[in-house]
C-alpha cells in the first residue's frame, strides 16, 4: 500500500436522490436512509446534488431539514445549489433554518450561471425579469451578506401587534463559516477564496485555454489558486469512487459497465464550456486508494466526498457505502466518527 504524510481528515458521500416519477416517496425516503446510514457508519459528511425538472432532488434544503430530525451528528451538505434558480435572500432564510435544526451542522455549497435548459424555463422561472437577471457572482455575495446578517431590509421595529427584523430570520452566526463554492475553473477557485469560502471541486472542470487537458493536474492547479488566496479554507476533492470489496460478481460487472460508458468523455473537453471529466475509480479499495495517492488533486486536500453513482438500487448504495468507511478510508489513513 502506498504511504500518506497526511492521512485523510474527513470522508463524505455525496447521492443525487433518484425517484421513481409516478411514485416519488420511496425514493426520496431512501435517500434520507442513506444518510442515516452514512451516521451509523461514521462518516463525516453526506451531501446532496440539485436537479430541477429531472427525477433527482429538487429541493435539497427541503431534503436535508428532514435528515436533521434522523441523524445527530453528520454534516448535511448541498453539492451545489444552482444560484441561477434562486432568490438569495429566501434562500438565506431556508439555509439558516435547516442549520439551526440540525444544531450547526449544514455545509452549503452554490454555484452561479445561468439555469440549466434557460431557453425553456426562462418563462416560466422569471417571466418578467430574464433578459436583466444576473446569475453571476454578485448572486453568492447578495446571498453571503443575508447569511452574515448584513440588512435585508431598512426597518426594523414593531407595526401594530408584529414586530419585523431588518436582517434574516433566523440568523445562524456560524453558517457563514460554513458555506461552500463549487469551482470548475481557475479564476472561480480563486475568487471563491478571496470571498472566504470553502472549496468543493467535482469530477468536472473548464479545460484551460493553453489546451491541457490532464484533469488531475488542471485540479490541482485550481485548489493551489484557491490556498493562495484562503490558506485557512477547507477544500474538499469530489470524484466517483466505487469500491467492489463485499460486491457480488453481477455488482462488480454493473459499476464496471457504469464507468467504461462514462469514459469516453475523459481526456476530451466536453460541450462549448470545454467540460474535462475525472475518471470513475471503480475496484478494490486498495487499488481505489493507489490511483488516489497518485492524483495531484488529491494529494493537496485532506477532505473527500466521494460521489455515489447514479441510478443504483438501494442495496448497491450499502454495499458501496460500507466498503467506503470500512476498507476504502481506513486505507486512506481514515477513521470513522462514533
Amino acid at each position: 500500500m502506498p504511504t500518506s504524510s497526511q492521512p485523510l481528515r474527513r470522508l463524505g458521500f455525496l447521492t443525487i436522490g433518484s425517484f421513481d416519477a409516478d411514485d416519488p416517496g420511496p425514493g426520496h425516503e431512501a435517500t434520507l436512509e442513506v444518510i442515516a446510514l452514512g451516521e451509523r457508519l461514521g462518516f463525516d459528511s453526506a451531501f446532496v446534488r440539485h436537479r430541477h425538472l429531472q427525477h433527482g432532488i429538487s429541493s435539497p434544503v427541503a431534503v436535508l431539514a428532514a435528515a436533521t430530525q434522523r441523524t445527530s451528528r453528520i454534516e448535511l451538505g448541498t453539492a451545489v445549489i444552482p444560484l441561477g434558480w434562486e432568490n438569495p435572500l429566501r434562500l438565506a432564510e431556508d439555509l439558516a433554518t435547516v442549520d439551526v435544526l440540525s444544531g450547526g451542522r449544514l455545509q452549503p455549497g452554490v454555484s452561479v450561471g445561468p439555469p440549466m435548459q434557460w431557453e425553456h424555463v426562462r418563462d416560466a422561472l422569471y417571466p418578467d425579469t430574464a433578459d436583466v437577471e444576473d446569475f453571476g457572482r454578485e448572486r453568492v455575495s447578495r446571498l453571503l451578506r443575508f447569511v452574515r446578517g448584513e440588512p435585508a431590509s431598512s426597518f426594523s421595529g414593531t407595526v401594530g401587534i408584529e414586530t419585523f427584523s431588518e436582517r434574516v430570520q433566523p440568523h445562524s452566526p456560524g453558517l457563514i463559516d460554513r458555506m461552500w463554492y463549487g469551482a470548475g475553473s481557475d479564476s472561480s477557485a480563486v475568487w471563491a477564496g478571496e470571498q472566504g469560502l470553502n472549496l468543493l471541486t467535482s469530477s468536472v472542470v473548464r479545460a484551460p485555454a493553453s489546451g491541457e487537458t490532464d484533469f488531475a493536474t488542471i485540479q490541482r492547479r485550481q485548489i493551489l489558486g484557491y490556498r493562495a488566496a484562503n490558506p485557512s479554507g477547507r477544500v474538499s476533492q469530489g470524484l466517483v469512487a466505487v469500491p467492489t470489496d463485499s460486491a457480488t460478481a453481477e455488482q462488480r460487472a454493473r459499476y464496471t459497465d457504469y464507468a467504461r460508458a462514462r469514459d469516453v468523455r475523459v481526456g476530451i473537453p466536453q460541450g462549448p464550456a470545454g467540460l474535462l471529466f475525472a475518471r470513475d475509480l471503480v475496484g478494490p479499495s486498495e487499488e481505489i486508494a493507489e490511483a488516489l495517492y497518485a492524483h495531484a488533486g488529491f494529494q493537496e486536500v485532506d477532505e473527500v466526498v466521494f460521489a455515489l453513482p447514479f441510478g443504483f438500487p438501494p442495496e448497491d448504495y450499502l454495499q458501496i457505502l460500507t466498503d467506503m468507511a470500512t476498507k476504502l478510508g481506513p486505507a486512506l489513513g481514515w477513521a470513522p466518527r462514533t
